[in-house]
């Protein structure tokens, strides 16, 4: 089984990562680091775009998990990107056979908050055919989830 997280924060050791470290335990996973990669937004044809290699890693995974700071009271900017570049490339349905799962953390976001990015998170999953595997906020949720307690 290959385990691939997608980290959308700037700080590839912070409070996102350690979410990750506590869902797989001792299951070995790939770390992809959204801000080290180019991704150009929706619409652009700029060289050098990257989103491509992210594709080819989600669709070599059995279980993905990407995790996003609450930044501005929502998903940080790198994971949207990354989730609007779908549009297109990829064909609705067309990731069945996986799990998405999706760590999302912050300060002291409120419950309207988490209930969008879940919402956001849940349809994405419906849409591109990976099994809604849930979203965790804290590091028991995140052990849970992955254990099947939550």
């Amino acid at each position: 089984m290959k385990n691939l997280f997608i980290n959308g924060s700037p700080n590839k050791k912070g409070n996102t990562a350690a979410l990750a470290a506590a869902f797989f335990g001792s299951e070995e996973y790939e770390t992809v680091s959204l801000p080290e990669f180019r991704i150009n937004v929706y619409g652009q044809k700029l060289p050098g775009d990257q989103f491509g290699e992210i594709l080819a890693k989600i669709r070599a995974a059995d279980t993905v998990v990407i995790g996003s700071p609450v930044y501005w009271h929502n998903i940080c900017g790198s994971v949207r990107t990354l989730l609007d570049r779908f549009y297109g490339p990829v064909a609705p349905g067309s990731l069945h056979g996986r799990t998405l799962y999706f760590l999302f953390q912050g300060a002291a976001p409120e419950k309207w908050m988490l209930d969008a990015g879940k919402f956001t998170m849940n349809r994405f999953a419906r849409m591109y055919g990976f099994a809604w595997g849930g979203m965790a906020v804290t590091k028991h949720e995140a052990e849970g989830l992955r254990k099947g307690w939550v």
